[in-house]
């Protein structure tokens, strides 16, 4: 019975539909301020190299990257990574998300804590978000001197929670910092860094809807857990 009728994918489903708003919204505040070119007209691996410089971090490489909204710092090879749409576009989303990457980059050169550990968090996570849940499943549905698998799969799975909440302050410390630097170079006006600011909220809550699936389903896991033993 037990097998066919598990109630706690109620406690994941808000969280769910959560992360595919969050999704949407990002897509669409993207897409719609792609459309509005700021005024400066410099584009955004301009955007990315300028503020690096500024910031003493020259050596760090700009690079086209292919994939939609794939932006990333490198903190390995130091190479901030634009996707295509944004590389050498002048509008308002792509140089919000460039002084995010480059945010990124000054978090980096600065030791920023929250983004060092995440960094040493990434080999774990890499390797316990493959295992977490088949051993858990496993555990479960053999039972007996099985179960100690559902034990370690959720501590693999701990691993990827932690992930998820340590992202958060790397994430909206480089939102704040590429507002503060897209004024401050005049890569933006006043008047249009709301709009920059919309994309980079928005992004800003799919991090947050990434984690509380992950929170979610932890605590599904321990329910599961719970209910097994009973």
């Amino acid at each position: 019975m037990f097998f066919f009728y598990d109630w706690t994918y109620i406690l994941v489903l808000p969280a769910f539909i959560f992360a595919m708003w969050a999704q949407a919204r990002v897509q669409g505040a993207f897409t719609r301020y792609s459309r509005v070119r700021a005024q400066s007209g410099i584009t955004a691996a301009e955007v990315a190299r300028d503020i690096l410089m500024r910031s003493g971090l020259s050596h760090v490489k700009v690079e086209q990257t292919p994939g939609r909204l794939s932006d990333h710092y490198d903190p390995r090879s130091e190479t901030l990574r634009l996707s295509s749409q944004v590389y050498s576009s002048s509008s308002l989303a792509a140089l919000g998300v460039a002084a995010h990457e480059a945010g990124h980059a000054i978090q980096h050169a600065e030791s920023y804590v929250p983004l060092a550990v995440r960094s040493s968090l990434v080999p774990v996570v890499n390797f316990s978000s493959q295992l977490a849940f088949p051993l858990f499943f496993i555990g479960l549905i053999f039972g007996g001197s099985w179960s100690w698998l559902m034990t370690l799969g959720i501590w693999l799975f701990v691993a990827a929670v932690a992930f998820s909440i340590i992202t958060l302050p790397v994430e909206y410390d480089a939102s704040r910092r590429a507002l503060a630097l897209l004024v401050q170079g005049g890569y933006v006006t006043n008047e249009e860094l709301p709009y920059a600011k919309e994309v980079l909220t928005a992004a800003g809550m799919t991090y947050l809807a990434a984690t509380a699936v992950a929170i979610t389903q932890l605590l599904r896991l321990l329910i599961l857990r719970g209910s097994r033993r009973d």
